[in-house]
């Protein structure tokens, strides 16, 4: 009984998501009626959508208009065509996209993984030791996915090729963050599910997390060098892009160091100085 009365909160708490999300954005008539399920994989799908508008759009005109010249050349813009068809295949992918979520709050509301609900259940310092130990598993999970959807060569030519027509710099833009084929951006994000089963996790950091990577993804695909170490960031991802066979890593880049796949932005920029001399 007191373990039902725990996973209880979990369902409350997604109800609560559900109600705040739908009932300001969609008649009622539309999501009131659904299934539980249903409900919380239409809010994933909204607040999933509108993420990526907002935040591709945000930092678009911030470094494509506001900065122009200054953080990206005119000649490495990307076309508004280009743009358009990044949105096309995302929100194609979209509703498969967040089914991963949905699937997940599904299993913790249940009780099959290792989600605790309040931090003060655990103290901070227990928090903060699983959420590097979550963020490791993550970062770990995502290079291997990610180098085998290039290595193995039907993965690649059937899902990942979609991703990687956008090879130069004037094809990446932050829309370009989530124009996956659907199952190669489920793929990618599995690791933040399987996780859940490994480590204990506080809820409302594994749903911002998943969000977190609409945002980041939007970042790293901006093709702007921040060189902040050991961030993977888009000069890192930049290369990847055109290379094909470096820096598979997703928040840093420890994965590529220590399996040798890693190339540096700045070693990049000075070899291609050399080669102008």
């Amino acid at each position: 009984m007191e373990g039902d009365k725990y996973w209880q909160q979990f369902l409350d708490e997604t109800t609560m998501f559900n109600n705040i999300v739908l009932r300001h954005l969609l008649p009622s008539s539309w999501w009131v009626t659904l299934p539980h399920f249903l409900q919380t994989w239409l809010r994933n799908f909204v607040a999933g959508t509108l993420l990526y508008f907002i935040s591709g759009l945000l930092w678009c005109f911030y470094i494509y208009y506001l900065k122009r010249n200054v953080y990206v050349p005119k000649d490495a813009i990307p076309s508004n065509r280009a743009m358009l068809l990044q949105i096309h295949v995302a929100m194609k992918a979209m509703p498969w996209y967040t089914l991963l979520p949905t699937v997940s709050e599904y299993m913790i509301e249940n009780g099959w993984t290792k989600c605790f609900f309040s931090i003060s259940e655990v103290g901070w310092f227990a928090y903060i030791t699983y959420l590097a130990m979550y963020l490791v598993i993550v970062e770990f999970g995502i290079y291997w996915m990610h180098r085998e959807l290039h290595d193995i060569k039907p993965l690649y030519k059937h899902l990942h090729a979609t991703h990687h027509i956008y090879n130069k710099q004037n094809t990446l833009s932050p829309f370009a963050g989530l124009a996956f084929h659907p199952l190669d951006g489920i793929l990618q994000a599995v690791p933040h599910v399987i996780a859940l089963f490994l480590v204990p996790i506080h809820f409302r950091s594994h749903i911002a997390l998943l969000f977190i990577e609409g945002v980041w993804t939007a970042n790293i695909h901006d093709c702007i060098h921040g060189n902040l170490w050991p961030i993977m960031g888009a000069g890192y991802h930049t290369i990847h892009h055109t290379t094909y066979k470096h820096n598979y890593g997703h928040y840093t880049i420890w994965m590529d160091w220590m399996l040798g796949t890693l190339r540096d932005p700045e070693d990049d920029s000075c070899q291609k100085a050399q080669k102008v001399q």
